[in-house]
């Protein structure tokens, strides 16, 4: 962490406050005018290469406003309410320059893929503030459905399975585009989660030596 405490030192005060209650608020404005309005609108803030060479340069910024869709409204509205519940943690674990940094990475890691692959969306945005919530507070239990006691750590596992099957099950060009939009989490937790998994096979390899 030490490049990002050396950013931060020389440019935190130019970072947002209240980053997280900004996006949020964008994406239930996009979704009330998606449901009340103008069933089109995402269609005019999503990322697309086709529309930024044609000059929809605002499309750099207004993707982050689009609600991830993987359902019906039922799915968007917990969407954005688990993407406010774990941002606000990281916000305040972090403080605003460490969070604004992780969120313009993941951006940025979107830019390139739409340039590369023709288009980005905000599921891995969504998906690595997850994963990043789930490395800081893997014992922290949660309410899934607001019913179910669940650790954040199995949160996080499923997520992760539901990225590498997808990300699998791709072609080169869509791997390339969830390895890109995934740049925030590579860059922050990337050496953590390498040295996690090879203790995992350590141990692993340890317990099934000492089996025999």
């Amino acid at each position: 962490m030490n490049w990002i405490t050396k950013l931060e030192r020389k440019y935190g005060r130019f970072c947002i406050p209240n980053l997280i209650n900004i996006l949020i608020g964008g994406q239930i404005l996009v979704y009330a005018i998606e449901l009340f309005v103008n069933q089109y609108i995402s269609f005019y803030l999503s990322l697309s290469r086709s529309a930024l060479f044609a000059g929809q340069i605002w499309r750099l910024f207004t993707f982050v406003l689009v609600p991830f869709s993987g359902g019906g409204p039922l799915s968007v509205v917990l969407g954005i309410y688990f993407t406010w519940f774990v941002g606000s943690a990281l916000e305040r674990e972090w403080g605003d320059f460490r969070f604004n940094l992780y969120v313009l990475l993941g951006m940025a890691g979107a830019w390139l893929a739409c340039l590369l692959t023709g288009s980005a969306d905000t599921y891995c945005l969504s998906l690595s503030l997850l994963l990043a919530f789930a490395m800081l507070y893997p014992e922290l239990q949660v309410l899934l459905f607001f019913v179910i006691p669940l650790k954040v750590k199995y949160f996080g596992i499923f997520a992760a399975a539901l990225w590498v099957f997808s990300f699998l099950s791709m072609g080169m060009l869509g791997k390339l585009n969830y390895l890109l939009c995934m740049l925030g989490f590579l860059l922050f937790f990337g050496p953590q989660a390498w040295h996690n998994i090879r203790a995992w096979i350590r141990r692993e390899q340890w317990k099934r030596k000492n089996r025999r």
